[in-house]
């Protein structure tokens, strides 16, 4: 089969969905619920049903996808299960846009109808990652697609509520949590993300009853002044040692606060007096607690005043704000304002200002069970890679707090808890009741709010595997292997996810590692946002230069503990190494006629042992950067060997044996070590690029079959017969001294298609006997008419030299360049770059260009300099060296 079954060029969209269809058509994704193989198994962590693909899913599914395939070739049995989260406020959010575009409200649908509707949405745009997904070639076993909202996902959901209920781990009560105005739902802690405002600090004097001096208080916040139920000042501080008033007065109003004391406020913040805001602030709320201090809620679940507020009844809180700061202002009780930068939570969801608000909610006692997750970590059972993530895994996991799990939406797990309104039974049950256990009435009563998203996520390991059912597939693939996902969900999720797991599959972990990828930002390492206009949309990437460049751009640099910069320019790099192996593969295919050829160690010479053995290296660089999840090295490993060892050096090597200038017996030998590493690099490709190599391997005439059935080329007693480090040192030696001459050649301008004369000189025999065995090599790959060994009494004085090891060449110049010539070229070469070195060196000099030029253009012009300087010694040493010569 010759190289017109490869196209001249490499086109990657036809190619790409030919490939994924026939990977899908013959099931090759599929796991196996029983089998004699080892089992290897990640789920996938579930985007939004909302979601479309970003760079952060295109890194975490890509590296995913390397681990899968690898394992495959490596003969596992594989299951990636794939499937997206129903993202109760993110998807709420999204139906009622698109209603609110048909002028309608959820309201006007009512709760059943609306959630028709959120299904129905679902149906027709909800999933579009996953398609997504597919086009960046995630191999998941899609036939077991999961949803967290499907049926045996929602009968796990309520037997976990109600076996943690009746464990005493799930509770309702009154307590301080986070809630958004706009969403109108509670937000656990983690769901609040934090940005610095420009605010300010307001000083707000509450008179003594006399009206006379008083407290000042400091606050971010004065509108919740109408909630404050006491003043508090610490008994040891010395400013508060004669104050003998009980009371101050609230101001604004006609209410009189207790003064209280206690060690929580602390001495050095603020004025020493503290307001107490039991029903708005978590702090407070403890203090009130401790204290027995009425907990007043002054803003509604909207965000506006409620009645204690008085005449600032019904604004929004910010509105209050500023009309209170000014009525305080007209009565001389706001001291001053110092602005400030203040660290105000958003809704992640709709970036709305978080408001702290006392609610009666859902709570799981998460301490019991972080304990155990935490123990999983410490004792090595689970690992998190890179490690530096155990300590802020540990610092959240030792101070948890109770988990609000309830929220005040339509989309989502309703939860099972039912009331009787005549006997105020409270049921709690898998199965919906139909009437009171205790009393018999059937005007019982559901709970209208709904679980957080992620208590659903947090049982995706085992509930996507059949739980809790015990089904084969658990049996088989239980617990994962491991866990890729961002650092942003380490405890939204991860953390979660392990204190499930342990607790309801009889103390097994979840998974054994988590390994934490690093963000993907800009290529200048900045954070990419809409607003800065800086996002690199993947599909697009895709489009233009393909998913496998695209997929190896991203694996090669995905450092552990450090950020991947992404750019156009890098893909299209990776691109051009596509290209590369298509080409050589092109070539390759020209020569490579037989099916079965076989090597015959007895016939191979050294560049054929040496790129034997550099393939067996490469594959256990590799399979070592995989297993290490350092996707980086492997990659890089792979780019090196491919690009340089096997395209530049071995198939230069090859040519003259494959064109039967040496004889047909050799061509037979280089053939078959050529189809041989070809292979194996397709093979050790195919994870991070499998829709070339696939394509590539299947026009091989010595493979059958899918790539995806293929062995990973490294086995422990192949790669001790194979790996030679003698060999691929004496090879190293041979490309060493050829390139040392293609060194003098570009240094003297000689034209690459001249041939020149080489003397060498050595004393040392072993490297004598390499130079004498692989002298055809040397002469071809250096271009050389002649190539002789010679003692250094009979060296010509016109020659340039090179030293490579303990050998000395002597490149002949007579005849090969006109040295007068040579000498007006260089040193007009070394004017003009002396003249771009000073001007280098002027701005280098400046001290204003130092002071205002960002620090990336200092860096290149420094870069620049120093190039343009070693460039001046290179020209300087040359012409020196002729002038000699002369």
């Amino acid at each position: 089969m010759g190289s017109d079954s490869l196209n001249k060029g490499y086109e990657p969209k036809g190619i790409e969905e030919k490939w994924y269809t026939y990977w899908l058509d013959n099931g090759f994704f599929k796991a196996e619920d029983t089998s004699d193989k080892p089992a290897f198994s990640i789920v996938i962590p579930p985007p939004n049903v909302t979601g479309v693909l970003h760079m952060g899913h295109a890194l975490n599914n890509v590296i995913q996808d390397i681990m899968c395939r690898y394992r495959r070739l490596l003969g596992y049995n594989v299951l990636w299960m794939p499937g997206t989260d129903h993202a109760g406020i993110a998807t709420q959010n999204v139906v009622e846009r698109d209603l609110a575009a048909r002028g309608k409200t959820r309201d006007q649908l009512g709760r059943e109808e609306f959630i028709e509707e959120v299904w129905r949405w679902r149906e027709k745009s909800g999933g579009a990652i996953i398609n997504q997904l597919k086009r960046l070639g995630a191999s998941c076993d899609w036939d077991r697609e999961r949803f967290t909202m499907d049926a045996g996902l929602s009968d796990a959901v309520r037997k976990v509520f109600v076996r943690l209920y009746k464990e005493g781990l799930i509770y309702q009560g009154q307590y301080i949590i986070n809630w958004c105005p706009r969403c109108r739902t509670a937000l656990a802690d983690l769901e609040v993300e934090y940005e610095d405002k420009d605010s300010y600090m307001y000083y707000i004097r509450y008179p003594f009853k006399d009206q006379k001096k008083g407290l000042t208080v400091a606050t971010t916040r004065p509108e919740t002044m109408f909630g404050d139920t006491a003043v508090a000042v610490n008994p040891n501080d010395p400013r508060f040692a004669d104050l003998t008033e009980t009371h101050v007065m609230l101001p604004l109003t006609n209410r009189m606060i207790p003064i209280i004391r206690d060690e929580y406020v602390d001495t050095q913040v603020g004025t020493g007096a503290l307001k107490v805001t039991p029903a708005h602030d978590p702090n407070d709320f403890n203090l009130g607690e401790k204290h027995g201090l009425e907990k007043l809620k002054v803003i509604d679940d909207g965000g506006c005043m409620l009645p204690p507020a008085g005449k600032f009844e019904g604004l929004d809180r910010f509105e209050c704000r500023k009309q209170a700061v000014e009525a305080l202002a007209e009565l001389g009780l706001l001291e001053k304002k110092e602005p400030i930068k203040h660290s105000v939570g958003n809704c992640y969801r709709c970036h709305t200002d978080v408001e702290p608000s006392i609610s009666k909610q859902w709570f799981v006692k998460v301490a019991p069970l972080a304990e155990k997750a935490s123990e999983a970590v410490r004792s090595g059972r689970t690992r998190i890679i890179p490690e530096t993530w155990n300590k802020t895994y540990f610092d959240w996991m030792d101070n948890i707090r109770d988990w609000c799990i309830s929220r005040q939406i339509w989309w989502g797990h309703r939860i099972p808890v039912w009331k009787c309104p005549d006997c105020k039974a409270v049921i709690v049950e898998e199965i919906d009741p139909t009437a009171c256990p205790t009393c018999g009435s059937k005007e019982i009563v559901q709970e209208t709010d709904v679980l957080d998203t992620w208590f659903s996520s947090a049982l995706w390991p085992f509930s996507t595997m059949g739980w809790p059912q015990n089904t084969e597939l658990l049996k088989t693939f239980y617990p994962t292997n491991v866990l890729v996902t961002g650092f942003d969900i380490l405890f939204f999720w991860v953390a979660r996810m392990m204190m499930m797991g342990i607790h309801f599959m009889d103390d097994e972990i979840p998974f054994e590692d988590v390994y934490i990828h690093a963000l993907v930002r800009d290529e200048h390492g900045k954070k990419m946002s809409k607003s800065k206009g800086n996002v690199i949309d993947p599909l697009k990437v895709i489009d233009e230069y393909g998913a496998d460049a695209f997929r190896f751009t991203l694996a090669a640099f995905a450092a552990q503990g450090r950020d991947v910069k992404m750019s156009a320019d890098r893909v299209e790099g990776y691109r051009n190494f596509v290209n590369k192996l298509w080409n050589a593969s092109r070539f390759a295919l020209m020569h490579i006629t037989e099916k079965n050829i076989v090597i015959d160690p007895d016939k191979l010479s050294l560049p054929e042992r040496w790129i034997l053995s550099r393939s067996a290296a490469t594959a256990l660089a590799v399979k070592q950067g995989i297993e290490n999840y350092k996707f980086n090295e492997a990659a890089s490993a792979a780019y090196q060997f491919v690009w340089h060892e096997f395209c530049d050096r071995f198939i230069e090597t090859a040519k003259p044996a494959l064109y039967e200038k040496e004889g047909v017996q050799r061509r037979d030998t280089v053939r078959a070590v050529l189809s041989k590493v070809l292979e194996d690099i397709l093979v050790m490709l195919h994870p991070f690029m499998p829709f070339v190599t696939e394509e590539i391997y299947s026009i091989l005439p010595a493979t059958t079959g899918s790539i995806m059935k293929a062995s990973f080329p490294y086995d422990q007693a192949i790669y001790d017969a194979t790996r030679n480090e003698t060999v691929e040192q004496q090879m190293s030696f041979v490309f060493g001294l050829i390139s040392d001459i293609r060194n003098i050649r570009s240094e003297m301008n000689i034209q690459p298609s001249m041939k020149i004369k080489v003397l060498a000189n050595t004393e040392d025999e072993q490297e004598k006997i390499v130079i004498a065995e692989n002298k055809s090599v040397i002469v071809n790959l250096a271009t050389l008419e002649s190539f002789y060994f010679s003692d250094s009494a009979s060296i010509p004085s016109s020659c340039a030299t090179c030293v490579t090891g303990n050998t000395t060449c002597f490149v002949s110049l007579e005849g090969v360049i006109d040295f007068e010539k040579e000498i007006k070229r260089l040193e007009k070469e070394l004017e003009k770059n002396t003249k771009e070195l000073l001007g280098v060196q002027k701005r280098l000099n400046n001290e204003s260009f130092l002071d205002k030029a960002p620090d990336e253009v200092i860096a290149k012009v420094k870069t620049v300099h120093a190039g343009l300087e070693e460039k001046n010694e290179k020209i300087a040493a040359n012409l020196e060296r002729i002038k000699k010569m002369k």
